[in-house]
């Protein structure tokens, strides 16, 4: 199983439509002002030497390079793109490809030489689109996943059963795909802080902690087990979701409501597009200076908009009155067919 990550993908782009930015420290976020809320998407990896990355708010980024160059989310060239790449991978001989995102796919193949399929991979990549990736080759998704970060940039790793304890037993357990910086301090509470720790954690320790699922799963997680399938089935959105940061905070009912339909409108528009009921809502508000919060609710399947949003304005109630709100979100989930791909991620197998 190969993963291939495009390069700083975002900033790539944007170099390859204005060639004079190439070295130069670019960030990418919101509509291009730092003097409007909106955080990074990507910064290329002359930035990223600044401290610069993904989530930060684009003023603070602009502070930490006051001559990088700022540019707006675009989003069509990078869906344009990343359909270059995905159509160069499928390409390959023998390929079966899982898409993860705009900037990532699983490639499984059948191959005496691993490595050499994937320089030949990145090499058809750079000759079709210009684009960089790197590529981790593992005996699982998620040793393949990890894999990666150790051949950026442009290069080749290959993690399996052989080599995992050696490469990553003495690391953090939030180094894997999979365990943010919640998750390992919780396992730290438990005596927990490296990948080899978690790999031989008694089982009973962690579904005490997680639950039955949960805990099994990160057990096997830092042993670098898991799926060894790459599924090409066709993914199928299990929801959709919008929001915005306002860029004065709002307070007044009618201004929440209001900003609240429109959101939904966009949202029902594009579930409209899928012919599926909806069946769950979700709201996120975030509060100024920066609390955020989140209601949802589960409700009978319907595919008429007018009570879907009779029942999300309900959870509109639910905000604080008079509170100043600097950002409002909403999703709604819909039914799934039976023929969609199962509900696990790559990287929880089949739990």
């Amino acid at each position: 199983m190969l993963h291939v990550d495009l390069d700083q993908f975002i900033a790539a782009v944007e170099v390859l439509r204005n060639p004079e930015l190439a070295g130069r420290p670019v960030i990418v976020g919101g509509r291009g002002d730092p003097t409007e809320r909106a955080v990074v998407s990507t910064a290329s990896y002359e930035a990223r030497r600044f401290g610069v990355g993904s989530g930060m708010p684009l003023r603070i980024a602009a502070r930490k390079i006051p001559d990088a160059v700022i540019l707006p989310v675009d989003a069509p060239a990078y869906l344009a793109a990343s359909d270059e790449v995905m159509t160069t991978l499928r390409a390959q001989p023998g390929a079966v490809v899982q898409v993860l995102g705009w900037d990532e796919a699983f490639v499984g193949v059948k191959t005496e030489d691993p490595e050499g399929y994937a320089r030949r991979l990145q090499q058809a990549v750079l000759e079709r689109t210009r684009l960089h990736c790197s590529i981790g080759i593992g005996d699982t998704l998620v040793r393949a996943k990890i894999a990666t970060g150790f051949g950026k940039p442009r290069g080749v790793f290959r993690l399996t059963a052989e080599n995992w304890r050696e490469v990553m037993g003495d690391r953090p357990t939030k180094e894997l795909w999979g365990v943010g910086s919640k998750v390992s301090k919780r396992l730290a509470l438990l005596g927990i802080h490296t990948v080899a720790e978690l790999a031989a954690a008694e089982p009973a320790l962690l579904t005490g902690e997680f639950g039955p699922k949960m805990g099994l799963w990160y057990r096997q997680l830092g042993r670098g087990d898991g799926a060894t399938v790459v599924d090409d089935t066709p993914w199928v959105p299990r929801g959709h979701s919008k929001e915005t940061t306002f860029q004065a905070d709002i307070v007044d009912p009618s201004e929440v409501e209001r900003a609240a339909r429109a959101l939904l409108d966009q949202v029902l528009d594009e579930v409209a597009t899928d012919d599926r009921p909806v069946v769950g809502l979700g709201l996120k508000v975030r509060y100024a200076p920066f609390v955020t919060k989140t209601f949802t609710k589960k409700i009978p399947a319907t595919a008429d908009r007018d009570a879907v949003i009779e029942r999300a304005l309900e959870l509109v109630a639910k905000i604080e009155p008079g509170r100043p709100i600097r950002l409002l979100g909403v999703r709604a989930e819909m039914a799934m067919p039976g023929d969609a791909r199962e509900g696990h991620t790559p990287t929880r197998s089949g739990w």
